[in-house]
């Protein structure tokens, strides 16, 4: 295994950059954090819709989020591998369109956290503002998400270990991620499957351990500054 890591490090860990595409595990995170940038504004109006006091927008907003969720991640990407090029008229690079998958995946994701956040908080906080003369939006914008999204912080950056994890499936349609760079690196090999995929887990496991701690580290932090706050 150390000698596949000496000769082959460097094609898990960025790919054939300088001299090709950037790929590896460098691919893989620019993927997730993209995905999770992108995804958190369309998440944020569905969380927004689906505690509207609008049924219809409620409901939609449900539609939209109960839908994707129920989906396989796979069968997104392979929508969106013969949909966006369809819609564009033209070929697109393999990786916008698993950022494409990733961004409606994970929309629906994110929008039942801020959800979650968002009928967290005590009803007082909404009624209070009210009673000041603000109005929904108002309240919404000043007083719920600064709360709600602070509050949800742990939970995106969990999120964020899922969507690493999920780009693994980018590999079916030939995006230079770590996985396909593991199996690049196995059929140049050919004899050592068993050590190539056993570093390729290792891989993912300390990566995504490192980004639990994190999260645990960050939730920590949170529950101090919560508990600083004045009653």
């Amino acid at each position: 295994m150390l000698d596949i890591l000496h000769d082959y490090g460097l094609i898990l860990l960025i790919g054939e950059y300088p001299h090709g595409p950037l790929g590896g595990l460098a691919m893989t995170l620019i993927l997730a954090a993209a995905a999770l940038l992108l995804s958190f504004p369309l998440a944020v109006l569905v969380g927004i819709g689906r505690t509207s006091p609008i049924r219809l927008v409620a409901r939609l907003a449900g539609l939209y989020a109960n839908t994707v969720r129920g989906l396989p991640l796979l069968l997104l990407v392979f929508w969106s591998y013969f949909a966006v090029p369809m819609l564009f008229g033209k070929s697109i690079n393999a990786s916008l369109v698993m950022l494409v998958a990733l961004v409606i995946y994970e929309s629906a994701y994110l929008g039942e956290i801020v959800k979650a956040g968002i009928e967290a908080l005590p009803r007082g906080q909404s009624e209070a503002a009210r009673t000041l003369g603000m109005g929904y939006w108002t309240t919404l914008r000043k007083v719920i998400l600064p709360q709600a999204l602070f509050n949800m912080i742990p939970s995106m950056m969990n999120q964020f270990v899922v969507v690493v994890k999920n780009t693994s499936l980018a590999y079916v349609i030939g995006v230079d991620e770590l996985t396909n760079a593991a199996y690049q690196v196995n059929s140049q090999l050919l004899t050592k499957p068993f050590e190539v995929y056993a570093l390729l887990a290792m891989t993912y496991f300390v990566v995504c351990f490192a980004l639990s701690r994190a999260v645990a580290a960050l939730e920590q932090r949170i529950a101090r500054t919560r508990r600083s706050r004045p009653a």
